[in-house]
């Protein structure tokens, strides 16, 4: 049996035994998006599955093949410890997840919420690593089966089952289907059963691009720095089984996107469509930006990977997406310490500039002070015409909206 077929049949033998748990996440035609670009674009709605994630596809499917297997280990901040907690309780095994100690409430309590009694959480280490290598260090001495998030073939072709539902759904093939990538399992899964039906686009945020780094370098690599915004990818080594899948993928055929600019998806999403997406669920909508000019015309599949959004970061979420359209900045200004200074200042504002935050940060010298601006505004060239009229008032400032060293001391 060839690769091709074994995984065409493995995966629908799979999506089948979803059926037991739950039905088919929606495949639905989004008019907003279409129009925009010109295109038949859907959304594959993951985020609709009983735990907000195509996660549990991977997590099902390697423990049905494991039906003499009691106890079962991860390690997860997220998503993957909510599919592996909701099929223990389902198939009525033991799972013992670890969990990083600064993974938000709200993920720790809906993992317990969906094991129950059937699991344990063991919070353990600041970063994932930690949290891995506790997890693995457990299993290896207390027994039990380890389940990767990722990086397991039953995991993989778990994932996979998506494919087979949006082609019965759609009933082809699209032109192109956009795939978030995290550590690639679902990736890997859909790319190899569509074996080349559809084209592929994968996407990464800019701070785990792993995948690009790995065809960059023709293997797995292991990135310096990870920015653990986009936690549902923000994997700082592609799978070593994942990769094997993937190391055909042409690089350019890998787009990477800033964090700040997933979070205008975010708020659209939210507030005009009512559709809840995490920063990874909106990757593929994003993209579709990036690849208007390809798409046109064109039935496009963009996978809404996970919609595990915490509202707590709503400010932050706005916040970047007013930075990524340019339309609000920070700056530290060298204010006169005079009477007469502060609404001399005032008067170059214009009349849709409004401070989002004052703040003296010191008085470095006698006769200036240093102070922290937030400004908004409606329209990004009227930072253009404020910068003008600072200028010519001598005044001395210093934009710091985009230097990450100045802004993680003062914002």
């Amino acid at each position: 049996m060839s690769e091709h077929s074994s995984i065409q049949d493995r995966a629908r033998a799979a999506e089948q035994a979803m059926r037991d748990v739950f039905p088919p996440t929606p495949l639905q035609r989004n008019t907003l998006l279409s129009e925009r670009y010109e295109a038949d674009i859907w959304l594959k709605r993951e985020d609709l599955s009983p735990v907000r994630s195509y996660k549990i596809r991977g997590a099902l499917n390697a423990m049905r093949k494991l039906p003499e297997q009691d106890l079962f280990v991860c390690a997860s901040a997220g998503n993957h410890a909510q599919g592996v907690a909701f099929m223990c309780k389902h198939f009525g095994k033991r799972g013992v997840i670890f969990m990083p100690v600064t993974t938000p409430e709200q993920k720790v309590m809906k993992t317990r919420m969906f094991g129950e009694d059937h699991v344990d959480i063991h919070m353990v280490g600041d970063y994932f690593d930690a949290t891995l290598a506790a997890a693995q260090e457990w299993c290896a001495r207390e027994g039990g089966h380890f389940l990767a998030p990722f990086d397991d073939a039953d995991v993989i072709e778990g994932q996979a089952s998506l494919a087979v539902e949006m082609v019965d759904q759609l009933g082809h093939a699209p032109d192109m289907v956009v795939l978030p990538v995290g550590g690639g399992g679902m990736s890997a899964g859909v790319y190899s059963w569509l074996d080349g039906r559809s084209a592929c686009r994968f996407v990464e945020p800019s701070g785990g691009a792993c995948l690009h780094a790995a065809l960059t370098e023709g293997a797995p690599v292991s990135l310096g720095r990870v920015d653990n915004f986009v936690d549902g990818a923000a994997v700082a080594r592609i799978g070593a089984l994942t990769f094997q899948h993937l190391s055909r993928v042409p690089v350019h055929d890998v787009l990477v996107l800033g964090e700040d600019r997933l979070c205008r998806t975010i708020l659209e999403m939210l507030n005009v469509e009512g559709i809840v997406l995490e920063p990874a669920g909106a990757l593929a909508v994003e993209a579709l930006d990036e690849l208007r000019d390809e798409i046109r015309g064109k039935t496009v599949v963009a996978v809404t990977s996970g919609g595990n959004f915490d509202f707590e970061r709503l400010p932050e979420v706005k916040e970047r997406s007013q930075r990524f359209m340019g339309l609000k900045k920070y700056f530290i200004l060298r204010l006169p310490q005079r009477p007469g200074a502060l609404k001399e200042f005032l008067n170059i504002l214009g009349p849709d500039d409004d401070i989002s935050r004052f703040e003296y940060l010191k008085k470095s010298a006698r006769n200036f002070g240093s102070v922290l601006i937030g400004i908004e505004t409606k329209d990004p060239a009227n930072f253009d015409r404020l910068f003008a009229r600072l200028n010519g008032a001598g005044m001395t400032y210093q934009d710091i909206t985009d230097d990450e060293t100045v802004a993680q001391f003062v914002l």
